[in-house]
């Protein structure tokens, strides 16, 4: 089968791979329509990480069951099925309790598993034609028949619920006022998740325009960062600071002056000041435990200059941690089927499997028109 394959930093490839199949009596093999580009695989995508090549990216999966293990009991062949990026088994103590995202079966020695990403389990991921997946009754979601929606229902697997985890993360409230740090598609899932929770006002920062104007027309308030302090001009508009505030950015937040270069505790510290006394953050952005292409030799161990005492000094209460998907991804499909919810406004372009080496480097480059990219194998 034909998969994208990494083959070194800023360097992937669509490769001639060998076809998954069953190796445990849960698993199904699904063959994938919609499969997206996440920025996370951006991480990998740029060397920051330990993956090798070889590899095969894509943990944003959408796709037809093909062939069901002979233990497969709710998962039938035919049916139209989304992954979360999250692989779980669905009973160890952490998958009981909802933490799906912490599983401690799938990936020994780490808590948690994903498709496609390194340090995250033996799992090859679906940026190519068929993708098997284990424990297939827990984790595939049944969709409706046919090819309706299809790029509502893909980003299930990740961005939609993961935005949705960061206002969750910050208790976000019927009325609150919310400042989102980041218009990539994650940040853009937050701000639109604020929305459907009732957010009354939602401000998001960043300094492209084209993912401002989208943050713009589902009813957000774009705050470009190179215009001014972010904070100040939004606690100036909320007399003194919103409810509640998300890092959508993660490790690789870039200093407010001098563009490009990277300040990781920027938007966490910005946060501190955005939001009011007794508020609350929510952190879904990715920082990771190190990254070689850190600024600093903190940063490269993955610690940061968090404004500690600030924090302490107003009472504010922080979440963070990857989405268990799980826990949010039945209802949010729900929401699409009964024409609630549209996320598929973030989609920017739709691309065969063959253009996914050029739309990684525009991606990378924040090019307009790469804002979230979905791949058809």
């Amino acid at each position: 089968m034909r998969a994208l394959v990494y083959e070194g930093p800023f360097d992937v490839a669509v490769r001639d791979v060998p076809d998954p199949r069953i190796e445990h009596p849960g698993d199904v093999i699904v063959r994938v329509t919609s499969t997206c580009i996440c920025g996370s695989d951006l991480h990998m995508y740029e060397g920051r990480t330990a993956a090798e090549p070889g590899i095969v990216f894509g943990h944003e999966n959408l796709g037809v069951v093909e062939e069901a293990g002979s233990g497969v009991a709710s998962v039938r062949v035919g049916q139209r099925v989304v992954m979360p990026f999250n692989v779980a088994c669905g009973f160890c103590r952490n998958c009981l309790e909802g933490a799906t995202g912490y599983c401690l079966t799938v990936n020994p020695g780490f808590a948690g598993g994903a498709y496609g990403y390194v340090a995250m389990g033996p799992y090859r991921g679906g940026q190519a034609e068929y993708l098997r997946v284990p424990y297939a009754d827990f984790n595939c979601l049944a969709l409706p028949e046919g090819a309706e929606r299809e790029a509502d229902y893909a980003l299930l697997a990740d961005i939609f619920p993961t935005g949705y985890h960061g206002c969750e993360l910050a208790g976000v409230a019927p009325g609150d006022t919310v400042a989102v740090y980041g218009a990539g598609p994650v940040g853009l899932m937050a701000a639109y998740s604020a929305l459907l929770r009732g957010a009354s006002r939602v401000f998001v920062v960043d300094r492209v325009p084209e993912r401002l104007r989208l943050a713009e027309s589902i009813g957000a308030e774009p705050v470009d960062f190179t215009e001014g302090d972010p904070a100040e001009r939004i606690r100036d508009a909320t007399d003194g600071g919103t409810d509640a505030g998300i890092d959508a950015v993660g490790y690789q937040a870039q200093a407010r002056t001098g563009e490009g270069r990277e300040e990781p505790a920027a938007v966490l510290n910005a946060l501190v000041y955005t939001v009011r006394p007794t508020g609350a953050l929510g952190v879904p952005g990715l920082y990771l435990p190190a990254d070689p292409g850190g600024p600093t030799e903190d940063a490269r161990r993955g610690r940061l200059l968090l404004e500690m005492g600030r924090l302490f000094e107003k009472g504010l209460r922080m979440g963070t941690g990857q989405a268990n998907v799980k826990r949010y991804n039945r209802q949010l499909r729900d929401l699409i089927t009964a024409g609630r919810a549209a996320p598929s406004f973030v989609v920017t372009k739709e691309l065969p499997l063959e253009e996914a080496p050029a739309a990684y480097e525009r991606f990378d480059r924040r090019e307009a028109g790469y804002t979230k990219v979905v791949l058809h194998p």
